[in-house]
């Protein structure tokens, strides 16, 4: 646990876990439960993402009572990276995930956590929490930013972008990077104005000052095959119906990374479901203006207390 860029609350930790294909992971609890805790919330990070890039989220958890336990997935962060280049974001398949949700929920028996149990995902963690939901993920209710439901692609490049993943994947270069990608990290190559992360200064510039004193945090784009498993995966979970519990998504009106119509149709059918669009905001909710985030985890936290 690199605590001197997590601003993560007193006594934050990480540690080793292992999913049970034998990948090593790195697990972190990053709010030790409260005094009176309500609850554990499980908060899945987005693609490129690693643990410290939440101790500000924790610390927003743990003052409203709630421990907080996340993860670097496989293919990031400090867990094992399966390609020789380590700047390509890559995963054979989907499903793979799911192991590593594996390891977090034996670290948090482990850890003896206090129930119950919520899930914050964001980004990529949206869409493999929606499917850890199917497969009975034992929360009471989860909330959303910026969730992956579908990948943001102009309608007639889709099609494309589609064919040409699969391609690179079935003829072998899916460990090649996807079309328009890079091996640089977007936060350390990206201006300020008109990135496409967050309308706050001040947090963007903290997010590049943890790679730069981290390297090793560091990831570039996704690889062909990544790509290509976003893309089957994406398919399957549009012909599921909503999970039967108690959700918020928030969205930017600016986001423009995820495919926002896919988040709208997927949240008009969630029965207990709310969806908020954030005026001006970017892609990344959490790490957007301060009464921004204070209202996104006020929000969060009611919903958790009426879901119990």
């Amino acid at each position: 646990m690199f605590e001197d860029i997590a601003d993560a609350p007193m006594g934050a930790s990480a540690f080793w876990v292992t999913a049970p294909d034998g990948v090593r992971l790195r697990v972190a609890l990053l709010a030790p439960p409260p005094k009176q805790a309500r609850g554990t919330v499980l908060l899945f990070t987005g693609r490129t993402e690693y643990v410290e890039k939440y101790g500000p989220a924790a610390a927003e958890l743990q003052a409203r009572g709630y421990a907080c336990l996340s993860l670097d997935w496989r293919g990031q962060g400090l867990s094992d990276r399966p390609l020789d280049d380590p700047a390509t974001g890559h995963v054979g398949r989907f499903p793979e995930y799911q192991l590593d949700i594996a390891g977090l929920m034996q670290a948090a028996e482990t850890l003896s956590l206090p129930d119950p149990y919520f899930l914050i995902a964001h980004s990529m963690g949206g869409g493999i929490g929606l499917r850890a939901l199917h497969s009975k993920l034992p929360v009471r209710a989860a909330a959303f930013t910026g969730p992956m439901w579908g990948i943001a692609l102009p309608a007639m490049l889709r099609p494309v972008a589609q064919i040409l993943a699969a391609l690179g994947h079935s003829t072998g270069f899916g460990h090649n990077f996807a079309p328009s990608t890079k091996p640089e990290t977007y936060v350390l190559e990206a201006e300020f104005e008109d990135n496409t992360l967050t309308t706050d200064r001040q947090m963007f510039e903290w997010m590049g000052s943890q790679v730069r004193a981290h390297p090793e945090l560091g990831l570039g784009g996704p690889s062909m095959t990544w790509l290509h498993a976003a893309f089957t995966e994406l398919r399957a979970l549009r012909g599921k119906p909503a999970p039967d519990l108690p959700c918020l998504t928030w969205v930017g009106s600016n986001e423009r990374i995820v495919d926002v119509p896919a988040i709208r149709q997927r949240m008009a059918t969630w029965p207990k479901g709310e969806l908020a669009e954030i005026a001006g905001a970017e892609h990344e909710v959490m790490m957007e203006p301060e009464a921004t985030r204070r209202a996104f985890f006020d929000a969060t936290a009611g919903l958790f207390r009426r879901a119990v």
